[in-house]
């Protein structure tokens, strides 16, 4: 019995490999390495390079080693590029998972965990964000999940497949033993780039808009740890084993801080005062998105380890330490 973890070179998806393996599972990571690193995927997991929409390769993979669940993070992820090349976004995020999904269902797999995105509710007009709002993204990005998460509700109808889609806020930190941290080509996360501009990995960094509807001007997010996220994924996993059915989870921590407050935090906990520009506006960037996190805990007993600013900023500032010893493009 093994779990799949499509994307399980990159960030999040070798967060939930190391979370699988350290819970004595079987793991086989798929990836096709255009986002992730080799030397990501975590000792004890078998590796396979290639696309999670290689519906034969799929096929392959899951009768050689067993395969009994799915988790799925492969995709794209920057908002604003999305909003410039959609039809990449559809096709890798959207037409990828569709082949996936299918690779599943004719293999008889019965439980699959999807990586969603808080992206899928557009600009709500409330906060926080209950599962059951309106979905009305605002992005291509956002869009391109929201889409999958309806494939695979029409799948759990049609076919013996029940699913958990975990929608993210944002993921921000690094595994606290150092295994593994977020190592992006083109980073566009807040805490990754404010990190990177304290260790000297970047000049300087910007704010994109100060003129937002909130107290300070700046954009509010619901900061969540990646391994209080990958850890959910494990506890979803269980919770379709133990019977459970088809659902959509938040995950955050409830409460958010403005671009303001992180970029404080940042300098507070590496003790450099680094440098600071103005910037216009993204395009899709809501000014606020908190969670709703009640069902998440509830439906999976989830209790998260690290929901602590200062905390989260501590291990992505240590892992931006440590990619200095790596040659790896981290930028």
């Amino acid at each position: 019995m093994t779990v799949l973890v499509t994307g399980g070179a990159g960030y999040i998806g070798s967060h939930a490999a190391l979370a699988l393996l350290d819970g004595g599972r079987n793991v086989v990571v798929l990836d096709n390495l255009s986002q992730g690193y080799r030397w990501a995927v975590p000792t004890g997991a078998a590796f396979v390079e290639g696309d999670c929409g290689d519906y034969d390769l799929v096929r392959r993979v899951i009768s050689e080693h067993d395969v009994t669940a799915i988790m799925h993070f492969a995709g794209s992820i920057i908002v604003p590029e999305s909003v410039i090349y959609p039809l990449e976004y559809y096709y890798n995020n959207t037409v990828n998972s569709r082949a996936l999904a299918q690779a599943a269902v004719d293999s008889g797999i019965e439980h699959f965990i999807f990586s969603s995105t808080a992206g899928v509710y557009g600009e709500p007009k409330s906060t926080p964000i209950l599962e059951d709002f309106s979905l009305k993204p605002i992005s291509p990005y956002g869009t391109s999940k929201m889409m999958t998460e309806k494939m695979l509700a029409d799948a759990a109808i049609a076919h013996d497949l029940r699913y958990v889609a975990l929608r993210y806020f944002n993921v921000a930190g690094a595994d606290p033993k150092g295994r593994s941290g977020q190592t992006s080509r083109k980073a566009t996360h807040l805490i990754k780039i404010a990190s990177q501009t304290a260790t000297g990995a970047r000049p300087q960094m910007a704010i994109y808009g100060e003129d937002y509807d909130t107290p300070d001007g700046t954009c509010i997010r619901d900061y969540i740890h990646v391994s209080d996220l990958a850890k959910a994924h494990v506890l979803a996993l269980e919770y379709l084993e133990d019977g459970g059915e088809s659902d959509v989870m938040n995950c955050g921590y409830g409460r958010g801080f403005s671009v303001k407050e992180v970029i404080g935090a940042v300098k507070r906990v590496s003790g450099i005062d680094f440098a600071v520009e103005r910037a216009e506006r993204r395009p899709g960037d809501p000014a606020a998105l908190i969670a709703a996190a009640d069902r998440v805990r509830e439906k999976l007993g989830w209790t998260p380890e690290y929901d602590d600013l200062d905390a989260i900023v501590r291990h992505a500032l240590d892992w931006e330490e440590s990619l200095k010893t790596r040659q790896v493009d981290a930028a």
